[in-house]
């Protein structure tokens, strides 16, 4: 199967609802309106020519920069018969995220909408059980957007001893001439050891 006949079997389908077909990757990748991304999962999977039956994943993607199109919902799907995989995103305003939930054509999209919702803020319309599954509940913002600043790496008030990046004295990251303590001492090693 090649992305050439997949593509060819979606414009039969759908006309021009299915843009921005391209190969990324070694996997064609194309776009719809968030509006019918149900009507083409569900083409993608009963087709008995396609047969895109699992989904190996679903994440979300933000996209500041574009407006109106900020927040992007891309399925990974795969044809387990032919070996062939194949990338599918819709997009959504920030301002009001609203995708259709693939839970009942998928099972496994539940726990990955619910992830994406957390992370992201999608609202999953018909998810059976929407709502936060790794960060706490009282959280008022979704911390995979792209809307807070990097941390400032010019901060001297903070020690982050545990990454090797200076520390407090025996976990052996203390700078010296040398490098840190635990550098200079391997070049001790040996005849002390009994």
């Amino acid at each position: 199967m090649t992305s050439d006949y997949i593509k060819q079997k979606l414009t039969e389908k759908f006309g021009e609802q299915v843009i921005g077909f391209e190969e990324s990757y070694g996997m064609m990748t194309f776009e719809s309106p968030k509006d019918i991304n149900l009507k083409v999962l569900n083409f993608l999977f009963d087709s008995e020519d396609l047969k895109f039956r699992f989904l190996t994943d679903l994440c979300a993607v933000h996209y500041p920069d574009q407006k109106g199109r900020e927040i992007a919902v891309v399925y990974h799907l795969h044809n387990l018969e032919d070996n062939v995989r194949l990338r599918f995103k819709v997009f959504a305003d920030i301002n009001k995220p609203d995708v259709y939930t693939a839970t009942g054509l998928f099972s496994s999209a539940n726990w990955m909408e619910r992830e994406t919702y957390d992370f992201y803020g999608v609202n999953f319309i018909g998810h059976p059980n929407l709502k936060r599954i790794l960060n706490v509940d009282e959280m008022d913002y979704f911390p995979m957007r792209k809307e807070f600043p990097l941390e400032d790496q010019s901060r001297i008030d903070k020690d982050d001893e545990m990454f090797g990046r200076g520390g407090t004295l025996g976990f052996g990251t203390e700078k010296t001439d040398h490098g840190t303590l635990i550098e200079a001492d391997k070049n001790n090693i040996g005849g002390e050891i009994v």
